[in-house]
């Protein structure tokens, strides 16, 4: 008798759940107008189970992937570009680098002309450079001169002093070097040197040179080149306006 009330009460408890669960999975379904294809209810609690649709706009969210970065293919081939120091430092090459001949170095000699102290004498046969100083001594500097055809003779006045000056060659010269730059700003590769001495209203510059080996050789088109060493002594000594005599 009393196994019967049990079983009676579970059959009860168990049609119960049953229909709870199918008033659950209808009002399920009305909400996303969508069933299941195995009939719904508890049989579907049981076998199906409830599955609920995702939303598009909820989908779970995803970290972006890295991106994989390829350098350029010109990355390797770059260089920095070398760079120079300090242009006012300039630190001058020694006699052996240069295969100078000593006699064009710097150096203190007599001189019984008649020029005042501080008169610049360029001396274009012997390509010496003479600094007056007055007692009857003068500075004397190694020069590189005008080709044939290129030299000349004159008296001019220091009229500019550049230290690294530019140079933009002259039509002149463009026309007998295609190849030569219209352009080059100042720096230890440019022709002109660490410094220039500008001759009047002329194209002639006292001037620098990076090819100190042609000292004391003819090789320019007019102007008188100098050591660099050379060059930076004599700006600091002359000023503007001083006297120039080329013979």
């Amino acid at each position: 008798m009393f196994g019967k009330k049990a079983s009676a009460l579970a059959l009860s408890a168990l049609f119960l759940a049953a229909c709870v669960t199918d008033e659950a999975a209808a009002q399920s379904r009305g909400r996303t107008n969508q069933g299941s294809n195995m009939g719904g209810g508890f049989i579907e609690l049981l076998f199906g189970g409830h599955q609920r649709e995702t939303s598009p706009y909820h989908q779970p969210y995803r970290a972006p992937q890295a991106a994989y970065y390829q350098q350029p293919q010109y990355y390797d081939q770059y260089q920095q570009q070398p760079m120079y120091e300090d242009r006012q430092a300039y630190a001058p090459a020694s006699p052996a680098e240069t295969s100078v001949d000593p006699k064009f170095f710097k150096q203190v000699v007599s001189y019984p002309g008649r020029e005042g102290a501080g008169t610049i004498v360029i001396d274009t046969p012997s390509k010496f450079l003479y600094l007056v100083q007055g007692d009857g001594t003068a500075l004397r500097y190694g020069i590189g001169v005008g080709r044939p055809g290129f030299t000349w003779s004159g008296m001019k006045t220091v009229s500019m002093k550049k230290e690294w000056p530019s140079w933009t060659p002259p039509a002149e010269m463009l026309k007998r070097r295609p190849d030569l730059p219209r352009f080059m700003d100042g720096g230890p590769d440019n022709p002109l040197g660490a410094r220039a001495l500008y001759l009047g209203s002329s194209l002639y510059r006292i001037h620098g040179s990076n090819e100190p080996w042609t000292i004391g050789t003819s090789v320019s088109s007019g102007c008188i080149r100098m050591r660099n060493e050379d060059v930076i002594d004599l700006y600091n000594r002359v000023k503007v306006g001083t006297r120039v005599v080329v013979i």
